[in-house]
């Protein structure tokens, strides 16, 4: 009796314990997931920009610089190899958000331009993607804090040890995005 009773202990703390390791491989996973929203939505961004280049090309011929660094930024992200961070794509996709930025504030001192149709919509367009990639960045960041949590706290932290579960990185703002705008009037 006293067998069966030992038995039964061992198996509900094997259970337990498969319980832990597939709720960090769940969460785990719910990250990783959340990235690969961000790389869709990256992906969309990539393909409006050449669309938005174009466009501007034809009314800003003299910013040649500033849409060469948009292409540059979006080559770059583009290109990275399979291998690149998270990190690394995140820092990518920032500096291609910031050659965007760029590129739309130059666009106010063309009113030809911000009058065009095609331009208007790849403005709305690249706004509204770029929402979506923030509010996929908080989901990540959410994901992200969720699975570290359980990573440090009793008992999921013995199980990912155990069997080396590592931390995942935030996603952080660049150094830029930090800097308090100067504001003239």
């Amino acid at each position: 009796m006293n067998t069966w009773i030992i038995l039964g202990i061992i198996l509900v703390i094997i259970l337990g314990l498969f319980g832990l390791y597939n709720g960090l491989v769940r969460k785990r996973n719910a990250a990783e997931q959340m990235f690969a929203q961000i790389d869709v939505e990256l992906q969309r961004r990539n393909d409006l920009v050449p669309n938005l280049v174009n466009t501007v090309k034809g009314y800003a011929a003299h910013e040649k610089e500033l849409l060469e660094s948009v292409t540059k930024a979006r080559q770059q992200l583009i290109h990275l190899p399979d291998s690149a961070s998270n990190k690394e794509k995140l820092a990518k996709s920032d500096e291609l958000s910031g050659a965007l930025g760029r590129l739309l504030a130059v666009s106010e001192s063309y009113p030809d331009l911000k009058a065009n149709q095609n331009f208007l919509q790849l403005q709305e367009e690249l706004t509204n993607t770029e929402n979506r990639i923030s509010g996929s960045r908080q989901s990540y960041n959410r994901a992200v804090m969720q699975y570290n949590q359980s990573l440090e706290t009793v008992p999921q932290n013995f199980i990912a040890s155990l069997f080396n579960f590592k931390p995942m990185t935030y996603h952080e703002a660049p150094q830029e995005a930090r800097n308090v705008p100067n504001v003239q009037f």
